[in-house]
């Protein structure tokens, strides 16, 4: 099954659809034995983003989130692939890029380096509908009015500079001036990361406010697991450029399919200070971008691999209700062996610390 996830029952229409995207980086210098090399950040991903939910996506750093996000507002252009929003491909000209930009917007993690220090935050939240074709009077009255929306008072902040808020400030700003040119979508690249637990709280809350009232649609990037499961409907996880399994969140925190997928969230820490883990979840770094392992890219690191996981390369393949993974294990005729997998990977030990 691709990752399309076709059956997909009575869940609303997709807004963008995502075919085989591929993103690679040459190196300006051939590294020695390698010939013509490049990393591969984005190398072959196929998903759609419903209408109306919170699409997560989760994975180490370096598993190519952030460059699949600037990929889908085309900061960066693709080697290959496409995307379609609405039905219509992005940057041909069915849906030129300043068309597509009104539809989908992006609020960073950098909430300073964001922002033009130079632009008071009104300015800064009416620019886009100014370029847009706004009129600058009702640029500025929108500003106001979303300055409003999301907590900060007009009269005492449409005037500051961004160096005069604080980052949970200047992140409300950010959402302000992506909401700014009534978008469909928005993609969000760990825009709570950089935020302590309470103020991450208060935006997290303000999203879904605004998803609410807005009717938006989301696409969510974090490595923090716990904000997915709170916040997204449906996840994707990423290693190494690709996509390893995606499904429902409830499906895949509670009954994870990939080994990859089952060590991050056994990599989650615990709330109980009493409890510390006795070995790591998943050891060793992922390999190397430029020379991809073999076969399935985790198996180096996968505790139920087998030769085949070195030979074969694994396809997005149904295993639950809209729920597909990418793993040897689930894909019938592959080669792996059941009888040989000791039940999959081996439970989490755990040591209870004594204050004796």
């Amino acid at each position: 099954m691709s990752a399309t996830m076709a059956g997909t029952g009575n869940l609303p229409r997709p807004l963008m659809r995502v075919r085989n995207l591929m993103k690679h980086f040459p190196l300006r210098r051939r590294a020695i034995g390698l010939g013509r090399s490049s990393v591969r950040a984005v190398d072959g991903i196929s998903f759609d983003v419903m209408k109306g939910e919170t699409l997560g996506v989760v994975g180490e750093s370096g598993c190519g989130k952030s460059t699949m996000a600037r990929v889908l507002m085309q900061l960066i252009r693709q080697d290959s692939g496409e995307v379609v929003f609405d039905g219509r491909t992005v940057g041909d000209r069915t849906l030129p890029l300043q068309a597509f930009r009104r539809q989908a917007q992006m609020v960073f993690q950098d909430s300073y380096a964001s922002l033009n220090p130079r632009m008071t935050i009104e300015d800064s939240i009416a620019f886009g509908p100014i370029v847009h074709g706004t009129t600058p009077a009702k640029a500025l009255d929108r500003s106001h009015a979303l300055l409003a929306r999301v907590g900060l008072a007009p009269a005492r902040f449409a005037g500051r500079y961004p160096h005069e808020l604080s980052g949970g400030q200047r992140q409300r700003v950010n959402i302000a001036r992506a909401l700014a040119v009534e978008p469909q979508l928005v993609i969000l690249d760990e825009a709570v990361s950089a935020l302590d637990k309470s103020v991450e709280a208060q935006v997290l809350n303000l999203l879904e406010d605004l998803k609410r009232e807005l009717a938006l649609t989301y696409l969510f990037i974090s490595h923090d697991l716990n904000v997915v499961r709170y916040l997204c409907d449906r996840v994707i996880v990423m290693y190494l450029g690709q996509v390893v399994e995606i499904g429902p969140a409830a499906e895949v925190f509670d009954s994870p399919r990939h080994p990859y997928t089952k060590a991050l969230l056994r990599s989650v820490p615990s709330g109980d200070p009493l409890r510390r883990l006795d070995a790591p979840p998943l050891s060793g770094d992922p390999p190397n971008p430029i020379e991809p392992p073999s076969g399935c890219r985790f198996h180096p690191r996968c505790v139920v691999a087998q030769p085949v996981c070195s030979r074969a390369v694994p396809s997005l393949t149904d295993c639950g209700d809209r729920h597909a993974v990418a793993c040897l294990r689930w894909q019938s005729g592959s080669g792996y062996s059941p009888a040989s997998d000791i039940g999959g990977l081996p439970p989490i030990r755990t040591v209870e610390v004594s204050h004796a």
